[in-house]
């Protein structure tokens, strides 16, 4: 397994992995990050054959009035996909992103990120890269690119049409026992989610937020027989 760690060349100057300056509370993320393996993440790994859509999201923590928190976005009810689901900003890769198997991923979390939701990427430090991991429904094959907001900058919905809403979840939200709850998919298909606000965080999103929480040490005991469905609502 290969993790992008050189630099490379973006509009806004260059973009590495690097853990300098790095708050302390994100040591425990920057850790499990160079240790964990891609099964301890997920069942769905990337096709050996190396068939799968390569993409990547931005995980970024940033420090708000609550402490620490999570920037996500929630995708356009008109979407023909993941309709109004909350997540990472990211997308797929594009070709000026450069090797998917080395720093294309860092390139396109950012720009995409950029793209989705007006975040400045001068601001962002990326100071961890997770194992790619697999979306069958989807094909695509996901890195999680773990980033530190040292110097935020406004965000929002840049197209409507894409995106409704940009916002932070306080991690001591995400590790509250009474916000953690099971999803239950129509099909019958089970996993982790968090209650946030009038929003339900499922699948991928959630799945990469529960073993980030779990590996860092921040996971609290909590009840799995809890469940909601996907069309739950506060």
């Amino acid at each position: 397994m290969t993790r992008p760690s050189s630099e490379t060349e973006t509009h806004h100057g260059p973009v590495a992995v690097t853990t300098e300056g790095l708050p302390a509370w994100l040591t425990p993320v920057a850790r499990a990050a160079e240790t964990v393996e891609p099964s301890q993440l997920s069942r769905f790994l990337p096709p050996e054959s190396g068939a799968g859509r390569q993409s990547a999201v931005l995980v970024l923590f940033g420090e708000g009035a609550e402490g620490p928190e999570l920037l996500l976005m929630e995708r356009a009810s008109s979407l023909r996909s993941h309709a109004g689901q909350p997540s990472f900003p990211g997308g797929a890769l594009d070709p000026e992103d450069g090797d998917p198997h080395t720093t294309g991923p860092l390139h396109a979390a950012l720009r995409e990120a950029e793209e989705e939701t007006g975040l400045d990427p001068a601001g962002v430090q990326i100071f961890g890269v997770l194992p790619k991991l697999y979306i069958p429904v989807s094909g695509f094959v996901v890195t999680p690119v773990l980033g530190w907001w040292r110097e935020p900058s406004a965000v929002g919905a840049v197209d409507p049409a894409e995106t409704a809403r940009v916002f932070t979840v306080p991690v001591a939200h995400l590790t509250d026992p009474e916000y953690r709850v099971t999803s239950v998919h129509p099909r019958g298909h089970k996993g982790p989610a968090f209650l946030v606000g009038s929003a339900l965080v499922w699948g991928f999103t959630a799945g990469v937020i529960d073993r980030i929480l779990h590996f860092a040490g921040w996971e609290r005991p909590w009840d799995r027989s809890k469940e909601v469905p996907l069309d739950w609502h506060a």
